[in-house]
């Protein structure tokens, strides 16, 4: 049986990470740091879950003299780099530089129309789901999902499994009725922790990444039905 379909946002709904690449390199030209981060880098960075965390990260592995008296002035700083970065990002979004991968808005749909719910659980905030997904769905996108798990509900980020606990319980489901789509090690791991099966569709930024112990590893969810789906569950 499955009841519940839950999707991870940065690079499983949409591959956002080139956008947020650009956004996180116009917060530091703004604030007038000389950093510049180029797609290895980023995706080295990427390792680490969440904006801020990613942005903490590296400052203490390119300044690692900053001592605990240094503390508040650097998260200020982080905040300041995260808000700059987020505005970008929506504008970009709301500009459409940003859709969702193929497959997915048709899985959605039939995932829908035959009972299936449907969850949201990322580590991204709260503004960048809202973004993509009015943009992607309409301004009504949020009565699409029984339950959204994020950032701001879900402070221990993936590969914790806190955000997709969250989300279960918020449901009411079991993990076992349920199946979960990632994009990343990290993400699969915080899905598998939780008791989820997980389809992994990698991004570039992602491939590398090892996989091991997801349902399935597919490039896209183009050839992705709901039957399909059932059947995995019977037969892995």
């Amino acid at each position: 049986m499955l009841d519940a379909l839950i999707f991870d946002v940065d690079g499983t709904l949409a591959d956002t990470e080139s956008v947020h690449l650009a956004a996180f390199n116009h917060a530091f030209e703004q604030e007038g740091l000389d950093w510049r981060w180029d797609p290895a880098l980023y995706t080295r960075l990427l390792e680490i879950s969440g904006g801020k965390e990613r942005l903490l990260h590296h400052w203490r592995s390119v300044r690692p003299a900053v001592t605990e008296l240094d503390a508040g002035a650097v998260q200020a700083t982080v905040n300041r780099l995260h808000e700059l970065k987020t505005a970008y990002y929506e504008n970009a979004v709301a500009a459409g530089a940003v859709s969702l991968r193929v497959g997915v808005l048709p899985l959605l749909e039939e995932a829908r129309s035959l009972g299936l719910q449907l969850a949201i659980a990322t580590t991204t905030s709260p503004v960048n789901i809202a973004a993509l997904l009015r943009r992607a769905m309409g301004p009504d996108w949020r009565s699409h999902f029984l339950a959204v798990g994020d950032a701001s509900s879900a402070p221990l980020k993936k590969p914790h499994p806190q955000v997709y606990r969250q989300v279960l319980a918020g449901m009411g489901f079991d993990a076992a009725r349920c199946l979960a789509f990632e994009d990343s090690s990290n993400g699969l791991r915080a899905a598998t922790a939780a008791g989820l099966r997980t389809v992994v569709t990698p991004t570039a930024y992602t491939a590398h990444h090892d996989f091991g112990g997801a349902l399935r590893v597919l490039p896209d969810l183009s050839s992705v039905t709901v039957d399909r789906l059932r059947e995995w569950v019977r037969r892995p």
